[in-house]
């Protein structure tokens, strides 16, 4: 377990960061760019949320 959660909290992190990318490029150069906007921030806060609880999860691990 002491190791599971950081490589969890590690992919959540990049997951945020490609959802992130993906958005600026899909700005960037889509046409079409409000068509997947709102459903790329929705994935991009929900990668956010799950990120930060298990950031929380491992700080309460330690904590204790």
């Amino acid at each position: 377990m002491e190791t599971l959660l950081p490589v969890m909290l590690g992919l959540a992190m990049l997951a945020t960061l490609g959802v992130l990318f993906a958005g600026v490029i899909s700005f960037a150069f889509g046409k079409d760019s409000q068509k997947y906007a709102t459903k790329l921030m929705t994935a991009r806060v929900a990668c956010q949320a799950v990120a930060v609880a298990l950031f929380g999860a491992i700080v309460l691990m330690y904590a204790v």
